[in-house]
């Protein structure tokens, strides 16, 4: 039984005396008390909770170090995690794609959807990829990819951006525009020759087309010629042989007019005034189509691959009127 009440004071001792010159040690600090926690159940499940925070080894994370991207995703041949720089104003879709190919070759097939699922051109910019979640397809795997967002830039540093953007491009085309000006005029002669080589079958078989439709176009006017002239003759027989003059020029009139509606005719259905020149350029065009079709020569595409030659031909004449400009200049300056 426990008596409630003051506790009666203890009588406190003096304190003992110490010998001069001896050093005591300090008093004991309480050893702290520490809870010991147990796991009790299953261990794995236990440490699924103690690590919530780490990333799953297959999930893409997208992180930016030191002002660019970083693109964080496991390969799926060495189940390794692995880091792609990635430069926003430079790198596109389709080299981005590249270079995870490259280093993994177990990469077969990849591709980049939008988050409803609609497929990314292979030339669209990675910086603008980066501005919405998208969806990373390796080997039939479909990867949701957040990307963070980033704050938005206010107008006087967005337009310094865009000035060192300009003069980054002035720069590297003033270095470099001599070594650029050749490698394009290379291309030109390259794309030049290969529109040649496409366009030589089809120069063959389009001037046997045009032997004949010219041809049958020849036939045609001749055949108009000997149809009036066969009409003048037998106008001229009915009037001094037949018939007398008063008999015939009601007939040589409705004959004139009737060649009138046939005139005008041809001006309602063609939109085309009736002259020789044109007369005959339709009924080329009209044989020369026909005999196309027969033949399966293909119209648009020699029609387009003629359009690139020219403007290939057009450009390769600047390229080199600059190159010759720039020689010039160097000449001068030395």
């Amino acid at each position: 039984m426990l008596l409630r009440g003051p506790w009666p004071r203890r009588p406190r001792l003096p304190p003992t005396p110490r010998p001069a010159g001896r050093v005591h040690p300090p008093p004991r600090t309480p050893t702290p008390q520490v809870l010991c926690v147990k796991l009790c159940g299953n261990l794995k499940y236990s440490q699924s909770h103690l690590y919530s925070t780490v990333v799953p080894p297959d999930e893409i994370t997208v992180n930016y170090r030191h002002g660019l991207p970083l693109i964080t995703l496991t390969l799926p041949s060495r189940k390794e995690r692995c880091q792609f720089v990635v430069k926003p104003m430079l790198s596109t879709v389709g080299s981005f794609l590249r270079d995870l190919q490259n280093e993994d070759k177990g990469v077969k097939t990849a591709a980049i959807l939008t988050a409803d699922g609609r497929e990314i051109p292979a030339t669209t910019l990675m910086e603008i990829l980066l501005m919405n979640d998208f969806k990373l397809v390796i080997n039939k795997i479909t990867y949701d990819v957040q990307c963070p967002k980033k704050e938005k830039l206010s107008m006087e540093h967005a337009t310094d951006m865009e000035n060192v953007k300009s003069l980054v491009h002035r720069l590297f085309t003033a270095l470099h525009l001599e070594e650029f000006q050749k490698k394009r005029e290379h291309h030109l002669l390259e794309k030049i020759d290969d529109l040649r080589g496409q366009l030589q079958p089809l120069e063959q078989i389009k001037a046997g087309i045009e032997a004949r439709s010219e041809a049958k176009t020849s036939g045609l006017l001749w055949a108009g010629l000997a149809l009036l002239s066969v009409q003048g003759g037998a106008l001229a027989w009915l009037t001094w042989w037949v018939y007398s003059w008063d008999i015939m020029e009601p007939v040589t009139y409705f004959i004139t007019f009737a060649n009138s509606m046939v005139f005008f005719a041809y001006f309602i259905v063609t939109r085309q005034d009736y002259t020789y020149s044109a007369v005959k350029s339709r009924q080329f065009l009209h044989f020369f189509h026909k005999k196309s079709k027969q033949q399966h020569f293909d119209v648009v595409q020699y029609n387009k691959l003629k359009e690139d030659l020219a403007k290939a031909t057009e450009s390769l004449k600047q390229v080199r009127r600059c190159l010759r400009m720039q020689g010039e200049k160097v000449s001068e300056k030395n």
